[in-house]
Protein backbone atom coordinates (compact mmCIF):
# COMPACT_ATOMS: atom_id res chain seq x y z
CA UNK A 1 0.00 0.00 0.00
CA UNK A 2 1.46 3.26 -1.25
CA UNK A 3 -0.22 5.48 1.32
CA UNK A 4 -1.39 4.26 4.99
CA UNK A 5 -5.19 3.59 5.65
CA UNK A 6 -5.50 7.07 7.68
CA UNK A 7 -4.15 8.50 5.08
CA UNK A 8 -6.60 6.96 2.65
CA UNK A 9 -9.11 7.80 5.06
CA UNK A 10 -8.77 11.36 5.31
CA UNK A 11 -7.91 11.94 1.40
CA UNK A 12 -11.28 10.25 0.57
CA UNK A 13 -13.19 12.50 3.96
CA UNK A 14 -11.31 15.41 2.00
CA UNK A 15 -13.10 14.70 -1.68
CA UNK A 16 -16.44 12.90 -0.12
CA UNK A 17 -18.39 16.03 -0.97
CA UNK A 18 -16.88 15.99 -4.80
CA UNK A 19 -16.77 12.71 -5.07
CA UNK A 20 -19.44 11.68 -7.30
CA UNK A 21 -18.78 13.87 -10.29
CA UNK A 22 -15.10 12.76 -9.95
CA UNK A 23 -16.69 9.36 -10.68
CA UNK A 24 -18.84 10.21 -12.96
CA UNK A 25 -17.49 7.86 -16.24
CA UNK A 26 -18.67 5.57 -18.26
CA UNK A 27 -16.49 3.24 -17.25
CA UNK A 28 -17.11 3.75 -13.59
CA UNK A 29 -21.04 3.69 -13.96
CA UNK A 30 -21.09 0.78 -16.07
CA UNK A 31 -18.65 -1.09 -13.63
CA UNK A 32 -21.28 -0.15 -10.59
CA UNK A 33 -23.82 -1.70 -12.56
CA UNK A 34 -22.35 -4.89 -13.34
CA UNK A 35 -21.37 -5.42 -9.62
CA UNK A 36 -25.07 -5.16 -8.72
CA UNK A 37 -26.22 -7.21 -11.34
CA UNK A 38 -23.83 -9.77 -10.07
CA UNK A 39 -24.43 -9.57 -6.48
CA UNK A 40 -27.81 -10.67 -7.54
CA UNK A 41 -28.96 -10.73 -4.01
CA UNK A 42 -32.11 -13.19 -3.25
CA UNK A 43 -34.72 -11.28 -0.92
CA UNK A 44 -33.91 -12.49 2.34
CA UNK A 45 -30.00 -11.69 1.77
CA UNK A 46 -27.52 -10.19 3.91
CA UNK A 47 -25.30 -8.08 1.80
CA UNK A 48 -21.68 -6.84 2.74
CA UNK A 49 -20.47 -4.06 0.61
CA UNK A 50 -16.68 -3.07 1.14
CA UNK A 51 -15.37 -0.21 0.60
CA UNK A 52 -18.82 1.59 0.51
CA UNK A 53 -18.15 5.15 -0.28
CA UNK A 54 -21.43 7.30 -1.20
CA UNK A 55 -23.23 4.38 -1.63
CA UNK A 56 -23.44 3.45 -5.33
CA UNK A 57 -23.75 -0.04 -4.83
CA UNK A 58 -25.30 -0.58 -1.21
CA UNK A 59 -28.74 1.93 -2.51
CA UNK A 60 -30.05 -0.13 -5.22
CA UNK A 61 -28.93 -3.52 -3.76
CA UNK A 62 -31.01 -2.54 -0.33
CA UNK A 63 -34.00 -2.40 -3.34
CA UNK A 64 -33.21 -6.59 -3.66
CA UNK A 65 -32.44 -7.74 -0.62
CA UNK A 66 -33.11 -8.21 3.14
CA UNK A 67 -30.03 -6.06 4.75
CA UNK A 68 -26.89 -4.00 3.41
CA UNK A 69 -24.14 -3.31 5.46
CA UNK A 70 -21.82 -0.61 4.14
CA UNK A 71 -18.33 -0.60 5.51
CA UNK A 72 -15.47 2.28 4.84
CA UNK A 73 -12.61 4.01 6.19
CA UNK A 74 -13.80 7.43 5.78
CA UNK A 75 -16.18 8.95 7.84
CA UNK A 76 -16.79 11.83 5.43
CA UNK A 77 -17.78 8.95 2.85
CA UNK A 78 -20.12 7.28 5.21
CA UNK A 79 -21.80 10.64 6.06
CA UNK A 80 -22.34 10.93 2.35
CA UNK A 81 -24.13 7.33 2.27
CA UNK A 82 -25.72 7.99 5.20
CA UNK A 83 -27.51 11.06 3.84
CA UNK A 84 -28.60 9.91 0.41
CA UNK A 85 -30.41 6.64 2.80
CA UNK A 86 -32.10 9.08 4.44
CA UNK A 87 -33.38 11.23 1.72
CA UNK A 88 -34.63 8.22 -0.19
CA UNK A 89 -36.06 6.54 2.60
CA UNK A 90 -33.73 3.61 3.12
CA UNK A 91 -33.69 1.80 6.42
CA UNK A 92 -32.79 -1.67 5.48
CA UNK A 93 -29.10 -0.50 5.60
CA UNK A 94 -26.34 0.01 7.97
CA UNK A 95 -23.44 1.80 7.43
CA UNK A 96 -20.13 2.03 10.06
CA UNK A 97 -16.17 2.21 9.90
CA UNK A 98 -14.64 -1.39 8.44
CA UNK A 99 -11.81 -2.68 6.80
CA UNK A 100 -11.05 -5.25 3.95
CA UNK A 101 -8.61 -7.16 6.49
CA UNK A 102 -10.93 -6.12 9.36
CA UNK A 103 -14.84 -5.96 8.00
CA UNK A 104 -16.32 -5.35 11.43
CA UNK A 105 -19.53 -7.50 10.78
CA UNK A 106 -21.69 -9.12 13.47
CA UNK A 107 -23.97 -11.15 11.13
CA UNK A 108 -24.22 -13.93 8.96
CA UNK A 109 -23.08 -12.57 5.39
CA UNK A 110 -24.59 -13.88 1.95
CA UNK A 111 -23.02 -11.71 -0.65
CA UNK A 112 -19.90 -9.62 -0.62
CA UNK A 113 -19.11 -6.75 -3.11
CA UNK A 114 -16.68 -4.21 -3.53
CA UNK A 115 -16.08 -1.50 -6.16
CA UNK A 116 -13.26 0.88 -7.04
CA UNK A 117 -11.63 0.44 -3.79
CA UNK A 118 -9.96 -2.78 -3.76
CA UNK A 119 -6.78 -1.34 -5.76
CA UNK A 120 -5.34 1.07 -3.24
CA UNK A 121 -4.23 -2.25 -1.54
CA UNK A 122 -0.73 -3.77 -2.47
CA UNK A 123 -0.91 -7.30 -4.54
CA UNK A 124 -0.18 -9.07 -1.16
CA UNK A 125 -2.47 -7.31 0.78
CA UNK A 126 -5.69 -7.79 -1.82
CA UNK A 127 -5.11 -11.44 -1.43
CA UNK A 128 -5.14 -11.28 2.11
CA UNK A 129 -8.35 -9.22 1.96
CA UNK A 130 -9.68 -11.85 -0.65
CA UNK A 131 -8.91 -14.24 2.01
CA UNK A 132 -10.65 -12.30 5.10
CA UNK A 133 -14.10 -12.05 2.68
CA UNK A 134 -13.75 -16.06 2.07
CA UNK A 135 -13.75 -16.74 5.92
CA UNK A 136 -17.06 -15.04 6.27
CA UNK A 137 -18.44 -17.69 3.92
CA UNK A 138 -20.48 -15.68 1.67
CA UNK A 139 -22.42 -17.67 -1.37
CA UNK A 140 -20.95 -15.31 -4.27
CA UNK A 141 -18.16 -12.04 -3.92
CA UNK A 142 -18.60 -9.86 -6.88
CA UNK A 143 -15.21 -7.37 -7.12
CA UNK A 144 -15.33 -4.47 -9.20
CA UNK A 145 -12.62 -2.41 -9.82
CA UNK A 146 -9.38 -1.22 -11.31
CA UNK A 147 -7.40 -3.91 -12.91
CA UNK A 148 -4.95 -4.47 -15.84
CA UNK A 149 -5.89 -6.74 -18.99
CA UNK A 150 -3.37 -5.82 -20.71
CA UNK A 151 -0.55 -3.29 -20.53
CA UNK A 152 -1.79 0.06 -19.10
CA UNK A 153 -2.27 3.30 -21.32
CA UNK A 154 -0.52 6.13 -19.11
CA UNK A 155 -2.12 8.72 -20.72
CA UNK A 156 -5.79 7.37 -19.97
CA UNK A 157 -5.90 5.93 -16.46
CA UNK A 158 -8.58 5.23 -13.97
CA UNK A 159 -5.98 5.42 -10.75
CA UNK A 160 -2.99 7.81 -9.30
CA UNK A 161 0.01 5.69 -9.70
CA UNK A 162 1.42 7.94 -7.04
CA UNK A 163 -1.25 6.87 -4.27
CA UNK A 164 -2.80 3.51 -5.85
CA UNK A 165 -1.88 0.25 -6.82
CA UNK A 166 -3.72 -1.49 -8.92
CA UNK A 167 -3.37 -5.72 -9.89
CA UNK A 168 -3.73 -7.39 -12.84
CA UNK A 169 -6.25 -9.79 -13.40
CA UNK A 170 -4.40 -12.85 -12.96
CA UNK A 171 -3.24 -11.60 -9.50
CA UNK A 172 -6.82 -10.80 -8.51
CA UNK A 173 -7.93 -14.35 -10.03
CA UNK A 174 -5.35 -16.83 -8.63
CA UNK A 175 -5.63 -14.91 -5.12
CA UNK A 176 -9.91 -15.66 -5.40
CA UNK A 177 -9.45 -19.43 -6.54
CA UNK A 178 -6.22 -19.26 -3.66
CA UNK A 179 -9.25 -18.55 -1.24
CA UNK A 180 -11.89 -20.82 -2.19
CA UNK A 181 -13.97 -19.06 -4.90
CA UNK A 182 -14.64 -20.58 -8.30
CA UNK A 183 -14.36 -17.43 -10.83
CA UNK A 184 -17.63 -17.70 -12.85
CA UNK A 185 -17.44 -14.26 -14.63
CA UNK A 186 -14.61 -11.85 -15.71
CA UNK A 187 -16.08 -8.93 -17.44
CA UNK A 188 -13.76 -6.54 -19.08
CA UNK A 189 -15.48 -2.41 -19.16
CA UNK A 190 -11.96 -1.56 -20.18
CA UNK A 191 -8.51 -2.22 -20.73
CA UNK A 192 -8.06 -0.70 -16.49
CA UNK A 193 -11.27 -2.00 -15.52
CA UNK A 194 -13.53 -5.11 -14.90
CA UNK A 195 -15.70 -7.30 -12.59
CA UNK A 196 -14.42 -10.77 -11.52
CA UNK A 197 -17.21 -13.16 -9.85
CA UNK A 198 -16.66 -16.00 -7.40
CA UNK A 199 -18.78 -18.46 -6.37
CA UNK A 200 -17.98 -20.63 -2.86
CA UNK A 201 -17.88 -24.07 -3.99
CA UNK A 202 -18.85 -26.72 -1.05
CA UNK A 203 -16.39 -29.68 -1.22
CA UNK A 204 -17.35 -31.80 -4.18
CA UNK A 205 -19.42 -29.51 -6.20
CA UNK A 206 -18.29 -27.21 -9.02
CA UNK A 207 -20.25 -24.51 -10.71
CA UNK A 208 -19.20 -24.11 -14.50
CA UNK A 209 -18.04 -20.34 -15.22
CA UNK A 210 -20.08 -18.17 -17.25
CA UNK A 211 -19.65 -17.09 -20.93
CA UNK A 212 -17.97 -14.10 -21.33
Amino acid sequence: MKKSLDEHADRFSEQSAEYDEQQDSAAYRECADLVVRYADPRADDVVLDLGTGTGAIVLPLAERCEFVVGRDISEGMLSEARAKAADRAVENVEFAEGRFREPNVDRNIDVVTTNFAMHHLSDEEKAEAIGVIAALEPRRFVLGDVMFFGDPDPDETFYSPEVDDPATVGVLADAFTDAGFALTAVESVHDQVGVLVGERVPDGDEIEEEPR
